[in-house]
């Protein structure tokens, strides 16, 4: 973040209730009047932050986003909660630095091509990465995450997903985020923390693990908060 200008409004996104309760849950929250979803502004390190859980999918999540920037002028916008592995990489709690869209392409016999959402999808495959926004280390993983509207209980459609998108982790909102951030010019954060393995099992090891993997996540968001 060497040169950019001080983050002073911050845009908190999830896309579960239970993910957002976890994140300050010590500090005051002060609702803010508005239609649609409710925000609430939490005054923290110096910073003012919009949290907003505006449900599951990736129109949701960009919808929130939108509406952050849009009513509240937040400089960045930080994902929190929970994802899928599909990767090798060790550990249960990730700093996801790229971001791709998993549905998002042309369906041809052969299957499903990527492409890099917003872009047409015909002629020669290519999928650009949305990059995260340069923070002080976090001490944490790096991983690339696959966003779609598709809460994955597979393995075989997880192991195409990590094939054709080199992606270690899955979920439903981060990649919508980070594509509403760069048409808004707006940087972008995500720290999920795992609850399944995007396997037949996923149903029931999500609940299982709701609790402690948002719990993690909300408190890797408020280190990196106290550190900007």
């Amino acid at each position: 973040m060497d040169g950019a200008s001080p983050v002073k409004r911050i845009g908190v996104i999830c896309g579960v209730a239970d993910e957002l309760a976890a994140f300050l849950p010590e500090q005051p929250r002060t609702p803010v009047a508005a239609d649609g979803p409710p925000v609430h502004r939490i005054d923290y390190a110096g910073k003012q932050i919009y949290a907003l859980c505006a449900g599951i999918g990736k129109v949701a999540a960009a919808t929130a986003a939108t509406l952050l920037r849009a009513r509240h002028d937040v400089d960045l916008f930080i994902v929190i909660g929970t994802a899928g592995k599909i990767g090798p990489a060790e550990g249960d709690l990730f700093h996801v630095v790229e971001a791709v869209q998993a549905d998002y392409g042309a369906q041809r016999a052969e299957g499903l091509v990527h492409y890099t959402p917003g872009h047409m999808p015909i002629g020669p495959a290519s999928v650009q990465a949305f990059r995260a926004q340069d923070v002080p280390e976090t001490g944490l993983p790096r991983a690339r995450i696959a966003t779609a509207d598709l809460f994955i209980e597979c393995d075989v459609h997880a192991g195409r997903v990590r094939e054709r998108l080199e992606a270690s982790l899955v979920d439903m909102e981060t990649a919508a985020v980070a594509h509403a951030a760069a048409l808004l010019g707006v940087g972008w954060l995500a720290f999920k923390a795992t609850t399944d393995a995007a396997d037949g099992a996923s149903a029931v090891t999500f609940f299982e693990n709701l609790q402690a993997a948002a719990r993690a996540a909300a408190e890797a968001a408020r280190r990196t908060i106290e550190a900007l």
